[in-house]
């Protein structure tokens, strides 16, 4: 074979190899291990949270406790602030009074804040904001050894009233429709007697119902009754011969017809006797302004029993520290300072406290569904 023929042979070859590998896949080299360049790790912006709530009984979180508007508020306060600083000597908590407009109002406020309210309300705010919002009994009253107490229909003494009937079509004042001796309970025994009233004038309080009483403004008025005591000291007739049914006639709830010409307000002011009986019901809230109460205002009728008022907490209320306050309120009656709080007869007229269970108060419920009564906004 010439030299020529093996050149272009040769030629041939090399074309057909460059043609085949510029078809078949490029030829790489093996990747070089290298380290990911460093970067910094993102960061998580800052969640923005609340500072924590301070704690209850905290100055900057006081314990509000609610007082019902049933006397006048000014005692109420002035009396109020003695139950605080002795609770707040003997806890170190720190406790704020306050009275609420109306007995509903006071329902909502505890509702409202459920962790920091105690509050000192009737058997009817009591049965009603425990169906609300679980607000939980702790203490009853107790008045001269009496649980209970009772709704008084008072007239004018030289009115023709004798009998509940009577009041067919009478004017009638009364002090908040949420209260259980002011208006629920009466409501409830007028419609059981088939009684309807005339016009109705809400006053604002049982001193004020007292009041327009006295002053001829309506024609009969709704307020409490306590029994009143002897020149002794002891109430006219004991709660054992009460529950067993011993006192049947109004002349039993009063005091002696013969010493009504001499009753008048102690040196002081401070209590309503006659003839060493002193009076407890509300027409002695008034003695002040009105000396002769008890000789222009007469109790017509009595109702029948009504469960204590309460002391009770919101539902969410600290289990630790209301242990504290209970403690605290148990020594608190126990002092003198008591009689000048709660203890007064111009305030509440709480003469001490004992333990309260929920179901002593189903008689309520039971008033208030068969009036259909409910708290207003």
């Amino acid at each position: 074979m010439n030299k020529r023929l093996v050149f272009v042979l040769l030629t041939l070859i090399v074309a057909a190899s460059m043609m085949l590998s510029a078809c078949g896949p490029a030829a790489t080299e093996a990747p070089v291990a290298t380290e990911a360049p460093a970067t910094e790790a993102p960061t998580e912006a800052p969640v923005a949270t609340e500072p924590p709530m301070p704690a209850v009984g905290s100055p900057e979180h006081p314990i509000k406790v609610l007082f019902v508007p049933s006397v006048d508020a000014n005692i109420i306060v002035t009396g109020g602030e003695v139950m605080a600083a002795a609770l707040n000597e003997a806890t170190g908590l720190t406790f704020e009074v306050t009275v609420p407009t109306s007995y509903a109002a006071t329902i909502e406020e505890m509702c409202a804040s459920p962790a920091d309210t105690m509050a000192f309300i009737p058997g009817l705010g009591y049965a009603i904001a425990s169906q609300l919002c679980g607000v939980d009994v702790s203490f009853k009253a107790i008045r001269f050894g009496y649980p209970v107490y009772w709704a008084e229909y008072i007239v004018a003494r030289d009115s023709e009233f004798q009998t509940l009937e009577d009041l067919e079509g009478a004017t009638w004042g009364y002090g908040d429709q949420g209260s259980t001796s002011g208006y629920m309970v009466p409501a409830v025994e007028f419609a059981a007697a088939g009684i309807t009233p005339g016009e109705q004038v809400q006053t604002g309080g049982h001193n004020q119902t007292v009041t327009a009483v006295y002053n001829g403004e309506v024609d009969f008025g709704t307020v409490f009754y306590s029994v009143p005591l002897n020149p002794d000291g002891a109430p006219v007739f004991t709660y054992a011969d009460y529950e067993a049914g011993k006192i049947t006639g109004l002349e039993q709830y009063e005091i002696p017809t013969e010493t009504i010409a001499n009753c008048a307000p102690d040196a002081e002011g401070k209590k309503l006797f006659c003839d060493g009986y002193r009076i407890l019901d509300a027409r002695a809230n008034i003695r002040t302004e009105a000396p002769d109460v008890i000789q222009k205002v007469r109790v017509l009728a009595v109702s029948a029993a009504i469960p204590n008022d309460t002391l009770s907490f919101g539902p969410e209320f600290p289990a630790d520290v209301r242990a504290q306050i209970e403690e605290a309120l148990v020594a608190f009656a126990a002092t003198e300072a008591w009689g000048t709080s709660i203890g007064s007869a111009d305030f509440y007229g709480w003469s001490g406290l004992a333990p309260a269970t929920d179901a002593e108060y189903d008689m309520v419920r039971a008033m208030v569904e068969a009036t259909g009564y409910k708290i207003e906004p």
